[in-house]
Formats: structure tokens, C-alpha cells, sequence
């Protein structure tokens, strides 16, 4: 067996410093019956982990309801398509 193999590995591991962001996309925020979509109402609807802290929202898929979207992170194409739809984006 060689010896690096034998070594133990240490050094630096960015699991500790790492964030989750759960993503979803628009076409998926259709499902919903309330028409206010935040962290906890994704997770009642099964759209994300329980377990996530951050939501990322990104604009694949077409939306038609008018929704108030309360996230922490929104691209461009999903907050234009969503101000077009009427509803309101607010960044937590």
C-alpha cells in the first residue's frame, strides 16, 4: 500500500463553513394554496427540507397567481417574472 494512503488526511474541510440553501424554482410555487410563500410555508408543502434555513428562489417556470414572496435570495428572471405576475418580493 502506498504511504499517502496509509497517512492520515487532515486539513481543511469547508463542510463547517458551508451554508444549505434550499432552491426552488417558480413553476414549482403553482402548488401552494396561500398566496404568500415563505420558509415555512414551503416546508408545509413539502417543496423544501425541513431542515433548511435559506431559500434561494430562481425563475424556471411561469407563474400566473400574484404572490407576496418572502425569501432570502432572488434572482433576476424570478423576481422580474414574479412583479409581472403582481405580486412583491421581500428579501429577509
Amino acid at each position: 500500500m502506498p504511504l499517502y494512503r496509509k497517512l492520515p488526511q487532515r486539513g481543511f474541510n469547508r463542510t463547517r463553513f458551508q451554508t444549505d440553501i434550499a432552491v426552488v424554482n417558480i413553476g414549482k410555487l403553482e402548488v401552494l394554496e396561500s398566496d404568500i410563500v415563505n420558509l415555512q410555508t414551503l416546508k408545509d408543502a413539502g417543496l423544501i427540507r425541513s431542515n433548511a434555513k435559506f431559500i434561494k428562489l430562481l425563475g424556471s417556470g411561469d407563474i400566473t397567481k400574484s404572490l407576496k414572496v418572502e425569501v432570502n435570495f432572488v434572482s433576476a428572471s424570478a423576481a422580474k417574472k414574479i412583479e409581472t405576475a403582481g405580486g412583491s418580493i421581500t428579501l429577509s
